[in-house]
């Protein structure tokens, strides 16, 4: 049995447009913490994260605490909205949700986010059975893996988890096969 905690990212500053740098707020590191706390008593063994900022200061604290390196893995990074920062996000959201293949001019559907952090996923399964795993990772990325492995994991579901960061899903898999998913609120 292979556990992967997916951490989705804490608290991140909206006033940086910039998706690969935008850092943490002051809460967000404090939220940090909090992740670090819950994780302790796991025997995690390997780490993770999208090479986002946010995703992966948001599991360092933890990674340090226990002396851990984490593996950036460019693949598990969040969805590629546009070049541009666009206003109705919501709408937006739920026009992906309702066709995954649905993407702006020069950004990327569901449909290819799931399947670029589900070829991630299945590497890390593969080469490394039997551990418990952290990954940092994102909102819209973790939501597509979920619902790989869960149809009925829908735009409600994404919309009730959008404003929790952190945000911590456990998933039980039997080699690449998830067994049982389940949430953890900090």
């Amino acid at each position: 049995m292979t556990k992967i905690y997916f951490v989705r990212h804490a608290k991140p500053d909206l006033s940086i447009q910039d998706d690969l740098l935008r850092p943490l707020t002051n809460i967000g590191i404090i939220d940090s913490k909090k992740v670090t706390e819950f994780l302790l008593d796991k025997q995690i063994t390997k780490t993770f994260s999208s090479p986002y900022k946010r995703a992966y200061d948001t599991v360092k604290d933890f990674a340090e605490r226990v002396n851990l390196h984490i593996n950036i893995i460019e693949d598990l990074r969040e969805r590629k909205i546009d070049d541009i920062w666009i206003e109705d996000f919501d709408a937006f959201a739920r026009e992906q949700w309702n066709n995954f293949d649905y993407k702006l001019e020069r950004g990327e559907s569901l449909n290819e986010v799931q399947k670029r952090n589900i070829a991630a996923l299945s590497e890390i399964l593969v080469e490394n059975p039997n551990e418990n795993i952290v990954i940092g990772t994102h909102g819209a990325a973790l939501s597509t893996i979920i619902n790989y492995y869960d149809k009925n994991f829908d735009y409600s579901d994404f919309e009730r988890i959008k404003p929790l960061m952190p945000h911590i899903v456990c998933i039980d898999f039997e080699g690449t096969k998830a067994m049982k998913i389940k949430e953890f609120i900090l």
